[in-house]
Order: C-alpha cells, then structure tokens, then sequence
C-alpha cells in the first residue's frame, strides 16, 4: 500500500465558504468541475467528467462521510475504465481568519491498470493545480463583506 497524496493550502476565507464551495453544485462549477447530479447526502452517488465538450474521463463518486465544515469523504473512480476505487477526503481546519484545507487522496494504486495518465505524480499536480490555483483564487477573490 503506498503512502497518500496530501496536499494542503492555507486560505484567507470564513470556513462556512470553504464549505459551500466543496458541497454546492453551482459554486462547484466556478472552480472544480460541472457536476448536476451533485447532492450532499451519505451514500449518494455523483458523476463528471473533464471540462470540455469530448465529454472525457467519466469520474464516478460515492459520499462516505460528511461533518459539516470539517470533512468530507467520498470514493473517486473511473467506471468505464478500471475497476479499481480511490478514496477522497477534504479536511478542513480553521484558525481565526484562515482555514487550512487537507485533501488526502488515497489508494491510488487501484488505478495502477490505467497508466501514467492516472499515476501518483499526475494526480498530485492536477490537485495542486484545483486546490492551489482554482479554489484558492476562487476563495480569496473580493470577500463578500
């Protein structure tokens, strides 16, 4: 079993933001991906694929675990193209005017069947790129005081 990718950022937002932007399908689309069947509920499913019109990449989610603006988790997987399932976690934890947001991304070995294009190093800079950049500019973009 190999370690988890863990990826964390600092961001300059109330965590009851952070948490709408993780949970809610609409803000979602502003920084992640396009996800409409999206519902914050234990067990539920939800698919999407890459950005783009080639409708790429099928992602297929199943929620584990939900605290409210502290944790979620749900599995990560590609339905039409391995069997194997990855395990997604977002922490948060906040101190006064920052919160610290924790992505583990775990069992990625499962996917070892798909190739380089599903390998450690590409899922470690695709977080990066959607935590780092894309939530994180998203977050901090003028605060809605």
């Amino acid at each position: 079993m190999n370690d988890p990718i863990i990826i964390q950022y600092k961001v300059n937002a109330p965590v009851e933001k952070v948490w709408n932007a993780l949970t809610d399908k609409d803000e979602m689309k502003n920084w992640y991906f396009d996800i409409p069947d999206f519902k914050l509920g234990l067990f539920e499913i939800f698919n999407f694929y890459e950005p783009g019109e080639e409708k790429k990449y099928h992602h297929q989610a199943q929620i584990l675990e939900i605290i409210p603006n502290q944790k979620l988790k749900h599995t990560w997987y590609y339905p039409e193209l391995s069997k194997g399932k990855t395990l997604v976690s977002w922490e948060l934890q906040t101190d006064e005017k920052e919160v610290l947001i924790r992505l583990i991304h775990d069992e990625i070995e499962n996917l070892q069947d798909l190739g380089e294009s599903f390998s450690e190093e590409a899922f470690e800079e695709g977080w990066h790129e959607i935590i780092g950049k894309s939530l994180k500019s998203y977050l901090e973009k003028e605060n809605d005081i």
